[in-house]
């Protein structure tokens, strides 16, 4: 049985008062190790993928030729079919978060405002349940839903609107309905937390003064929730900014990740792939920015 030195006991005793008199630095010490771990494989990482897209690809040898070079964004630039790839996938994104908005926000409000305790937590389990189900089980999921003869088909049909089901399929429509649905509860969350925190007694005041729902809402509502409501926006938009599953499974359409995954997957240019990959990441620093002005990361 080892003992300790009444010497090692004053200098263990010595340390932890000083430590626990400079706070800062205790935590600093606890959280050097996840920080750096966490410094070395995001941002290293970043950084590998920035210095890459000024890279370029041999046509000949396949190797990678380590010189600076803007060919990679000259080639994004000026070549239309890029262009439009990446104007297709912010639509799609800002489409995906204006509708899971508008469906979320209502959804939100009634369990914030109106649910009693035993709906609200009904509601959170049917909003966290689809959470722990597989990816891609949902999305093979929606794709029998919209398949011609699936369900949306069969229902328009029962109502004689044969047409409409042919609409759904392998198509850019059929894309957005799963987006819409796999990135809700994201846009859910956010909201309900936002309106959570605005306090009854604004509401109350509201209705002391004569203003009716209308009013109260757009005047009292909406501005303190619109932090919330920017949280949300932004894991609908860079989610399906970034996303290349749910295109290549649903639809023919090519997103930024498609082009990414088959410049380097496929073709093996991987200084192409990179830079295109810088794409999205500029478009969320801007999103970012502007997601700060109006306070969103308040409520994250």
């Amino acid at each position: 049985m080892t003992t300790t030195s009444p010497e090692t006991q004053r200098r263990k005793t010595s340390l932890f008062g000083w430590l626990h008199r400079h706070p800062r630095v205790k935590l600093g010490a606890l959280l050097i190790a996840p920080t750096g771990w966490f410094g070395i494989v995001y941002f290293g990482s970043l950084a590998l993928l920035f210095s890459y897209a000024f890279w370029s690809l041999d046509p000949q040898t396949g190797e990678v030729v380590k010189q600076f070079t803007l060919a990679n964004f000259e080639r994004i630039l000026t070549q239309p079919v890029y262009g439009a790839i990446v104007f297709r996938t912010v639509g799609v994104a800002a489409i995906v978060t204006v509708v899971d908005a508008l469906i979320a926000f209502p959804i939100a409000y009634y369990m914030a405002r109106v649910a009693s305790p035993r709906r609200r937590a009904l509601l959170f389990m049917s909003i966290l349940l689809p959470l722990w189900a597989s990816y891609l089980v949902k999305i093979y999921a929606w794709r029998v839903i919209l398949a011609p003869n699936g369900l949306f088909d069969w229902g328009f049909k029962q109502f004689g609107f044969d047409q409409f089901g042919d609409i759904f399929g392998v198509s850019d429509l059929s894309m957005t309905v799963v987006f819409i649905y796999i990135w809700l509860p994201y846009m859910i969350l956010p909201i309900y937390a936002g309106l959570e925190r605005i306090p009854t007694s604004y509401l109350e005041a509201s209705a002391d003064l004569g203003a009716k729902g209308g009013p109260t809402f757009r005047r009292i509502v909406l501005p303190l929730a619109m932090p919330a409501l920017v949280a949300g926006s932004i894991f609908t938009f860079s989610l399906t900014l970034g996303d290349y599953i749910i295109p290549a499974l649903v639809s023919n359409t090519q997103f930024i990740g498609n082009v990414v995954y088959e410049s380097q997957g496929v073709a093996g240019d991987i200084p192409f792939a990179a830079a295109f990959a810088l794409v999205p990441v500029g478009i969320m620093a801007i999103y970012l920015l502007v997601a700060r002005h109006f306070g969103a990361f308040d409520e994250l």
